[in-house]
């Protein structure tokens, strides 16, 4: 019998409407309400300045380590912009700006960075899961609300947020495996900032595309320019509209890019180049989008300017509301409140512990 060719379903797209100039490919150019796209922006910028202003906090000693958002906002406003109020935002630890679109105060996110176990809080009614360090688990718990989703005939959606080294890990194929199986309405958005801490996309995987691992699992994969807010918009469209018909998962690839570090305990001067860095500084996201708003006679420089101001007021209110609970006396024994149902007498004996030496401290 001769060799034949198997037809596989699905093949991957790249999609990119906003050029690195701003200019925009008028046919695939989504009919966005001009408040929308002011919203889309604000977002971003806020994103981009409280990301700003937690960093010169930190250097500060004023907060904790934490992981920058700087040049991935158009990845995750872009994306999360499509989710309604009863779909569910799954995250890892790089998606600020699309959290606090969803509900999440920067107050909380201070707090988080501070050490505040009141940081980790969600609010009644806000649909995102907390923060989560290990790399790629999210995706398990994304599919499995999913799941739960489709078992009790509801059309929300999952939207699960990760970088590309988690594609690396066994939790994001057992995810797409179930996913695909079952057909659950979930949304995989990968960001793509090249760089899996000090390890390059490169190394990494041999894959030509990121979003071509979906297609294993028989889920559809769609690459983006994850700098073009729009290109990301449309995508993570297509892919909740899919899901809330009932045709399951999609894998979103945002190629985009980190323009700060890691995490503020890395220093990325031991690992890439100035000339890397300031080849995707000239994609950014923001001023790609700025250009492109200017031209559509929605923006001009005395806008931006006030908008600015609007925006550094409201995060200087939220440092000094954050900063004022951080201020006050904390009870050290609540860490013993929400571990087990149940005390264990190993956790009673140490919270006596604790009890007696800060009793004693006192006296």
């Amino acid at each position: 019998m001769p060799r034949e060719v198997m037809e596989i379903p699905n093949r991957v797209e790249h999609l990119a409407i906003l050029d690195p100039e701003g200019q925009v490919d008028s046919e695939l150019e989504p009919d966005l309400s001009d408040e929308f796209l002011l919203e889309l922006h604000r977002w971003m910028l806020l994103g981009r300045r409280f990301d700003e202003r937690m960093l010169r906090l930190q250097r500060q000693g004023r907060i904790g380590t934490f992981p920058p958002i700087k040049g991935q906002e158009a990845a995750n406003v872009g994306a999360t912009a499509v989710l309604r109020e009863s779909d569910w935002m799954v995250v890892a630890f790089r998606e600020a700006a699309g959290e606090l679109m969803r509900g999440r105060s920067m107050e909380d996110l201070l707090l988080y960075y501070g050490g505040y176990n009141e940081g980790g809080f969600v609010p009644e009614g806000v649909n995102n899961l907390p923060t989560s360090i290990p790399v790629g688990s999210q995706t398990l718990h994304a599919v499995g609300l999913s799941w739960g989703m489709k078992y009790r005939d509801k059309d929300d959606v999952a939207m699960v947020f990760f970088g590309d080294g988690a594609t690396s890990q066994g939790d994001f194929h057992e995810a797409l495996n179930f996913a695909g199986v079952y057909k659950t309405p979930v949304v995989f958005v990968c960001q793509n900032n090249q760089w899996a801490i000090s390890l390059p996309r490169a190394k990494q995987t041999a894959s030509e595309t990121l979003a071509q691992k979906a297609l294993a699992h028989g889920v559809p994969g769609i690459q983006v320019d994850g700098n073009d807010v729009l290109a990301v918009y449309v995508a993570a469209q297509e892919a909740v509209d899919r899901a809330r018909a009932g045709e399951g998962a999609t894998l979103i690839e945002a190629v985009t890019y980190r323009m700060s570090v890691h995490t503020t305990a890395d220093d990325p001067k031991r690992y890439r180049t100035d000339d890397e860095v300031d080849s995707w500084e000239a994609r950014d996201p923001i001023r790609r989008f700025q250009i492109y708003l200017k031209a559509k006679g929605l923006l001009d420089d005395e806008t931006i300017a006030t908008l600015e101001e609007e925006i550094d007021q409201q995060i200087r209110e939220a440092v000094e509301r954050a900063e004022a609970i951080m201020s006050e006396p904390v009870d050290a024994l609540q860490m013993f409140d929400h571990l087990y149902a149940d005390e264990t007498p190993a956790l009673r004996e140490q919270r006596q512990e604790l009890a007696d030496e800060l009793q004693g401290k006192e006296a």
